[in-house]
């Protein structure tokens, strides 16, 4: 291939990859709720209800959360970019830092908070399945002096 051929064919594959947007990610928009059967609490007990409300317009994601169990209910409201960008929430009165970004269809959302004097961390891992119809979120804690553990979250669109 002559050297202008070459200088051709590069061009167009660096124009391509301007002129092209990057694919998106999943969208994660809508009324959920928690599949218990298919979801595992590991050692926390499982709540009785446990339903999210999510707006997400990339890089855009909000996050409305009711949770009712033997503790009582709890309401939360978050938001992140998807774009790795640091986002600050207020999480039962505390102050919680996490980041969102994408790993190919999945959505990685690390974060940390103090409960009670206690750094918690936990990273979940975001995946739609069943054309989009089921949410699953695999959370890992981390909380010092008490350990690690698992959750699995399965929520069906309403």
């Amino acid at each position: 291939m002559s050297k202008p051929a070459v200088f051709t064919a590069l061009f167009a594959l660096f124009l391509t990859a301007f002129v092209c947007p990057a694919q998106a990610g999943p969208n994660f928009s809508g009324d959920w709720k928690m599949n218990i059967a298919k979801s595992d609490f590991g050692p926390v007990p499982a709540p009785e209800v446990l339903t999210r409300s999510i707006k997400h317009h990339d890089p855009t994601l909000e996050i409305s959360t009711h949770q009712k169990g033997a503790r009582g209910e709890v309401n939360s409201e978050l938001k992140y970019t998807t774009d790795g960008k640091p986002c600050v929430n207020t999480v039962q009165g505390a102050e919680a830092k996490g980041v969102a970004k994408w790993n190919g269809d999945s959505l990685t959302i690390e974060s940390e908070r103090d409960f009670q004097g206690t750094a918690i961390t936990a990273t979940e891992v975001w995946t739609l399945s069943d054309g989009g119809k089921t949410l699953t979120i695999k959370n890992h804690v981390t909380v010092p002096k008490q350990g690690e553990y698992d959750l699995k979250y399965v929520f069906d669109k309403q």
